[in-house]
């Protein structure tokens, strides 16, 4: 095979890439919000295989149990910019009665490694791991530094991760200008044959809202024209029917320039009267790429009000998950005074930047020409995410974040049903492909 052909990658690291993806998801690193999740477990075996690759991992934690690890890998250049390699090692809960096998087995069957975290993210972690110690195996040095985080804390607000990290221990990131993580480099099928990998090079972001609306508490059988549960129904109603407007990112014009360029569609993305959902049915199945991220979107998400049926409560509330493009912040705060109006408050429960990385890059070039290499029949694409990753509290200290955790998958393998879906797995081929991409960005970074 033409990935093999070309690799540098020798068995025992991807046998080890296998083996570390199901023995994490082994380790129960479910993270229900609030402070709610024991990630040192995660941390001490992460730690204790970069310590036998003879790095020096720091183990760090905010709060008792919320572990982060932190090591560097010196490189051959001291004048090249360090580059940030980052995962996270928390996941998201998973109900055991709705899945085919245990989500924390972590069981390989039939060529598959199945369990909670096996797309997000600890397959990445494990490709991470396996490189580095094939590295350390070979006497390989990178030419720029590059220094390797798993975090704590990503799948709530990233206080006990990554936002702790920046905040506290700058110092660990000294020289890091560009790093890489979750939610790209994988295969996209479009249905018709073609095999697009979109490579992350931008985030929407984060505006998790709550509402709050006042009004005269009373009983429930006497009119009242200030009830704080219609003032709230009605701001969400506005809310979540919003029609938000256009807005595309030098990201997303690239996306959508070289995906028209794929399908031999004429579009100009530049032009004053370009058409952009035009061109996105014409995109057909592609489209799901770059359609969630060509607008703001609101989605209320959580109600609460009352204690009784027939007491009208004084005050309800409710939560939205809002996400802004980059630019678009001050439209976003705009538009929220404006259809929550006079009779609801609203403030963010949680906000994160919005971020934006150049496609022109080295790095960019880098990236696809590693997944090129081993995907010879693929289409990379920039393009952004419609959520958000721990390269946001990153991008504090300066680091250009991109999306790249490299995976070949079959047809029919949905991928992006799988982030936090039942039945959560990953191809052991899926991961061999990946520890060998992640091998050569690396070695050429």
């Amino acid at each position: 095979m033409a990935d093999q052909h070309f690799s540098t990658v020798d068995e025992q690291a991807l046998d080890e890439v296998v083996t570390f993806t199901s023995e994490l998801i082994r380790i129960d690193t479910t993270n229900h919000g609030g402070g709610d999740c024991k990630e040192r477990p995660a941390a001490e075996y992460a730690a204790a295989l970069l310590s036998e690759a003879g790095l020096e991992p720091t183990i760090l934690e905010r709060t008792p149990g919320r572990g982060n690890v932190v090591a560097r890998i010196a490189g051959t250049d001291p004048t090249a910019d360090a580059l940030l390699v980052h995962g996270h090692l928390d996941v998201v809960p998973a109900e055991a009665s709705d899945w085919s096998v245990h989500p924390f087995s972590g069981e390989v069957r039939d060529g598959v490694v199945w369990g909670r975290g096996a797309v997000d993210m600890k397959n990445m972690d494990a490709m991470i791991l396996a490189t580095v110690r094939q590295w350390a195996r070979v006497g390989f040095r990178p030419r720029r530094d590059i220094v390797i985080a798993f975090t704590a804390d990503e799948e709530a607000s990233a206080e006990d991760g990554a936002g702790f990290l920046a905040d506290q221990h700058a110092d660990l990131f000294e020289g890091c200008t560009e790093g890489i993580s979750e939610s790209g480099a994988y295969t996209f099928h479009d249905g018709g044959g073609k095999q697009i990998y979109p490579i992350g090079a931008g985030e929407r972001g984060t505006g998790w809202l709550k509402l709050t609306a006042r009004g005269k508490a009373g009983h429930g059988s006497k009119v009242n024209p200030r009830n704080a549960v219609t003032r709230l129904a009605a701001a969400i109603t506005r809310i979540g029917e919003h029609q938000w407007p256009l807005r595309l990112t030098p990201t997303v014009r690239a996306a959508l320039s070289e995906l028209a360029a794929l399908y031999g569609i004429e579009a100009d993305v530049h032009a004053a009267d370009f058409d952009v959902d035009a061109l996105l049915t014409r995109l057909g199945p592609a489209a799901a790429l770059v359609e969630a991220t060509v607008r703001n979107s609101t989605n209320p998400t959580m109600l609460s009000a009352g204690y009784k049926v027939n007491v009208i409560p004084g005050e309800a509330t409710a939560h939205v998950d809002g996400r802004f493009l980059p630019g678009a912040e001050d439209e976003f705060r705009a538009a929220l005074d404006a259809l929550t109006g006079p009779d609801v408050d609203w403030e963010f429960a949680h906000r994160e930047v919005a971020l934006q990385a150049p496609v022109d890059s080295p790095t960019f070039a880098k990236m696809r020409a590693a997944v090129e290499q081993f995907a010879p029949e693929g289409h990379t694409v920039p393009y952004c995410m419609s959520g958000g990753t721990d390269a946001k509290q990153f991008s504090r200290l300066g680091i250009t974040g991109y999306g790249f955790a490299p995976l070949k998958l079959p047809e029919g393998f949905d991928y992006q049903a799988l982030f936090h879906g039942v039945d959560e797995r990953v191809p052991v081929e899926a991961l061999h492909f990946g520890v060998r991409v992640l091998d050569r960005f690396l070695r050429s970074a």
